[in-house]
């Protein structure tokens, strides 16, 4: 371990705008890689509410630097929502291999927006750039981050456009933007005319990137052209991915990896290319990554290994230096339950369950009445779902809204706008690793509709907990409805049943659909109807991935 000292420099962009940065290193004449972070949120953060703090990755032999993008913190320039990390990234990578000490060998990491720097500023493959660390990612923007299967990601996203747009009015010292926008933080305006369009932002932050996020409800060449998806397809770097079974953006993580990786050469293992790519996932959310989460303490095991596990990847691939944390099959999932982590060559997919829905039609009212079973029902049975709009299905736990996790829910499942189907108790342990899928074949009278499904376990006293869910806006009538599920890991018990509860609404992670066929942008609140879902249990299906 190095004894470590601290500095602050400045470099000067392509246009002149001067970009600050806290420089960590080791108080030594030896020379060693540089790991980067590029961030948002004042660079004294520097992600320490998931990582170590940087003069801990400085004393393990790194010059770590930490730099406040354009526009944010002290560096100088508008702040526009990755807009201008490509080429300032691109930039900053040269700036710090050229720094005194340094081997000329850079690695990144991050997560979330720090996340998304690494992937921006791999774009025009700086030659320095040797490894990186992307965690908890959009691989494409739209559909990993703005939206879930076409519905809104409101609560996020309204919560974060705040909160920049609050660091803005502090950076500018506009005292009383500022505590309008703090104050709405903590009590989010999800009641304006137009619930999604909330008068706040329009009056404190009309240039704020939710505007456009919430204006474009369908992919178009907006997102294609600020996406990593269509930016990195001649990238190969070494890449470690982190996410979390509860983090929102998970499907980008997992989207992100599973598209490196299927360019690996024909015939080559995966992970053992010239450019490895390692997979971890942990039972955390977006934040903290603890091993505590929701109502579940997932035991010792938890507790986030990311910190040590990225100074061996960077010790490899900056320094040459082999690790035994690295010799394992390159997937490694926690699987919830056992609490153990489990390591796979490729991730699970080939190995399937379906499970059937059946019921006496009153699966909206009765816990007992709806059942999921191992081979299609020979009965018609049909269960009817009413939506309200004034008492809407509230969020609980999940990977969508705050916090998120694992939560006790049997007074939502005993909601009337609740539809339950549960198995029988299991007669041997259930592992289920990988995508889950729930197929619905169902009539409502709007001409649209929103649907969540939620997978939980449920426990022979009658307690509930959630594991998994998925949510979908229906702006056609295309049937059946396929609904993917968040990726999940999670061993359910002998004795122990499984569940699938579905309802119109999961307020506020998503804007309630007023049944109009009227996109968010444009609803108000007043519209919103009743809407009564007729689902068609014979033909619909949930569909896991089983160990």
């Amino acid at each position: 371990m190095f004894k470590v000292i601290k500095e602050t420099a400045s470099m000067y962009a392509r246009d002149g705008v001067l970009l600050n940065a806290d420089i960590y290193r080791p108080d030594s004449s030896e020379q060693f890689p540089v790991l980067l972070m590029r961030q948002p949120y004042g660079r004294q953060i520097a992600s320490t509410v998931v990582y170590a703090h940087p003069s801990w990755y400085a004393a393990q032999g790194y010059i770590v630097v930490i730099q406040d993008v354009r526009g944010r913190g002290t560096s100088q320039g508008k702040f526009e929502l990755f807009a201008n990390e490509i080429d300032d990234g691109f930039e900053t990578v040269n700036w710090t291999s050229q720094l005194s000490g340094s081997t000329g060998k850079v690695g990144m990491y991050g997560f979330s927006y720090q996340g998304m720097t690494q992937l921006y500023a791999a774009v025009n493959r700086p030659n320095a750039l040797k490894a990186i660390c992307p965690s908890m990612v959009a691989y494409d923007l739209y559909s990993d981050w703005a939206y879930e299967n076409n519905a809104f990601c409101w609560q996020a996203n309204l919560g974060w456009a705040i909160q920049l747009a609050a660091e803005t009015a502090r950076l500018q010292g506009d005292e009383i933007a500022f505590q309008k926008l703090y104050l709405a933080s903590r009590n989010l305006p999800l009641n304006d005319l137009i619930p999604a369009n909330p008068n706040l932002l329009k009056e404190l932050a009309p240039d704020s990137f939710y505007h456009d996020w919430l204006n474009r409800p369908y992919s178009d060449e907006y997102w294609k052209k600020i996406s990593p998806k269509n930016l990195i397809q001649n990238v190969d770097l070494p890449m470690l991915h982190i996410g979390g079974w509860f983090d929102l953006y998970l499907r980008g993580t997992l989207d992100l990896y599973k598209a490196i990786v299927t360019r690996l050469p024909k015939g080559q293992r995966q992970g053992r290319s010239q450019f490895p790519q390692y997979l971890i996932i942990g039972p955390w959310a977006h934040l903290p990554w603890a091993r505590k989460l929701g109502a579940i303490d997932y035991g010792g095991a938890a507790i986030s290994p990311i910190d040590r596990l990225q100074v061996a990847w960077f010790n490899k691939f900056l320094k040459g230096i082999d690790s035994e944390l690295l010799n394992t099959p390159p997937i490694c999932l926690f699987e919830m339950g056992s609490n153990r982590w489990c390591y796979f060559d490729t991730f699970p997919e080939n190995n399937q369950k379906s499970y059937y829905l059946t019921s006496n039609n009153l699966a909206s009212i009765r816990e007992d009445d709806g059942k999921l079973v191992d081979a299609i029902a020979h009965n018609s049975s049909e269960d009817i779902l009413v939506h309200d709009p004034w008492r809407p299905v509230p969020a609980l736990g999940g990977h969508a809204t705050i916090p998120a996790g694992s939560f006790e829910r049997s007074s939502i499942d005993g909601r009337s706008d609740v539809l339950t189907y549960t198995s029988d108790p299991l007669i041997e342990d259930l592992s289920i690793a990988g995508d889950v899928t729930v197929t619905i074949d169902c009539q409502a009278d709007a001409t649209s509709f929103d649907l969540c499904a939620v997978l939980s376990q449920v426990y022979p006293d009658g307690r509930v907990y959630n594991f998994t869910q998925g949510y979908i806006r229906i702006m056609s009538d295309e049937l059946p409805i396929k609904i993917p599920l968040q990726a999940t890991c999670i061993k359910i018990f002998k004795g122990n049943s499984l569940r699938l509860s579905l309802s119109a609404a999961c307020f506020p992670a998503y804007p309630v659909n007023a049944g109009t066929g009227k996109l968010p942008h444009e609803t108000r609140l007043i519209d919103a109807k009743v809407i009564t879902i007729k689902v068609i249990n014979r033909s619909s299906q949930v569909l896991i991935s089983i160990q």
